[in-house]
């Protein structure tokens, strides 16, 4: 058979889509491999600090002694293998594993403990999408949250686990993580943000526009109340416009998507509506996949004024009508502005029927008012450095 390019190309796609499954594949077990390494070795610091009494230095002792012993060796430093102990002693509570029958070169086979470890009510639309529902780990979760646990790097881990305490934020985190591709970055910033604590907590009408109470829970647990857009690099001035910063959301769209979660997909902006021979234009519409539902966003500089809602309804009105499939669901609209009174959004969502929430954003990490006399602001920063 002779060769034609069209074929030599269509093989060459198909080597390629073969290498990158190949890397994604060996990168998992790679990594879940090391994972179970490192809760074995702190496994064994773990018991030789309560029956041998190990102090700090003899751990210190021991990751120099190590990197004796393997010339190159990484990931064995003090602080890691403190990490590595800390790793063991948070989930060897959920986790029994016989050590005896298991060499470093086994399979990474974690068995859970049926009879006493109880994980209470998990977040809704985490690990499973059921309501109401007490799960044991190693019964009905086990599989999904495995496939979970073990696709976070270690890093992960011990940033969930320093910055948590109870079971059910650390489920969240490490399911979140794995779903939506955090980077350690992202993952501190959701930490610091205590994402998990504010989840529900969007001002909202959806108790008045959508019946279903399951319903109702997975469109909360897909939004929250504050965004950080700090990708959007533009001055404080800059920021009165509005114009401006959608150009800027537009220009880092995948930013923005990771910033809403992976469900969301980009439709477009100034989204083009026509009702009675008028044209209007949505500021950001999205798709999201698992509310099977349109969302507008509208981009407001100031503080809320309940106008605003008004507006987000006759649009929601207008996509519904005009643009919604038969088989989704109704569309939601959120309003995204610098500052909001709850009590002013709590009375201005009275009387409108479609599902809208407000909520605020801010494009950097901003110096903390009790510094603000102490460093310099960034204008004489940057005069000093030149």
């Amino acid at each position: 058979m002779k060769m034609t390019a069209k074929n030599y190309i269509q093989t060459v796609k198909h080597i390629k889509e073969q290498i990158l499954k190949s890397r994604y594949h060996i990168a998992k077990v790679a990594n879940k491999e090391l994972l179970f390494l490192y809760y074995k070795v702190g496994n064994a610091i773990s018991e030789k600090v309560a029956d041998e009494k190990w102090g700090s230095k003899t751990i210190e002792n021991l990751s120099v002694d190590l990197q004796k012993e393997l010339n190159g060796l990484r990931g064995f430093s003090f602080s890691n293998l403190k990490n590595m102990r800390l790793f063991y002693e948070e989930w060897q509570t959920y986790f029994s594993i016989d050590f005896s029958k298991i060499t470093i070169d086994s399979t990474l086979s974690i068995q859970f403990e049926n009879d006493k470890n109880t994980i209470g009510q998990l977040p809704t639309g985490q690990l499973q999408d059921t309501d109401n529902q007490q799960n044991k780990i190693g019964q009905t979760v086990s599989g999904q949250f495995i496939n979970s646990f073990v696709n976070i790097g270690f890093s992960s881990h011990i940033e969930i686990i320093s910055k948590t305490e109870s079971i059910d934020s650390r489920l969240f985190y490490i399911t979140k993580s794995a779903q939506e591709f955090w980077s350690v970055r992202t993952l501190k910033q959701h930490l610091k943000n205590k994402l998990f604590e504010k989840q529900g907590a969007l001002p909202n009408n959806f108790e008045q526009t959508i019946v279903s109470a399951k319903e109702r829970k997975k469109v909360l647990n897909n939004f929250r109340d504050h965004y950080l857009l700090d990708f959007i690099r533009i001055s404080d001035e800059d920021e009165e416009d509005e114009k401006l910063l959608k150009i800027e959301i537009v220009k880092n769209i995948k930013k923005f998507i990771i910033s809403l979660g992976n469900d969301f997909a980009f439709i477009g902006n100034q989204f083009r509506i026509i009702v009675a021979e008028k044209e209007y234009f949505i500021g950001l519409l999205f798709f999201n996949r698992k509310l099977q539902s349109l969302v507008a966003f509208e981009l407001k500089t100031g503080e809320f004024k309940p106008e605003y809602l008004g507006k987000m309804n006759f649009y929601l009105s207008a996509l519904d009508e005009y643009v919604k499939q038969e088989h989704e669901n109704s569309s939601i609209g959120i309003i995204l502005c610098k500052e909001k009174e709850n009590k002013i959004v709590e009375f201005s969502f009275r009387d409108f029927n479609k599902a809208m929430g407000v909520a605020t954003y801010n494009t950097s990490r901003r110096l903390p008012e009790k510094y603000k006399n102490i460093l310099p602001d960034e204008k004489v920063l940057k005069k000093l450095l030149e």
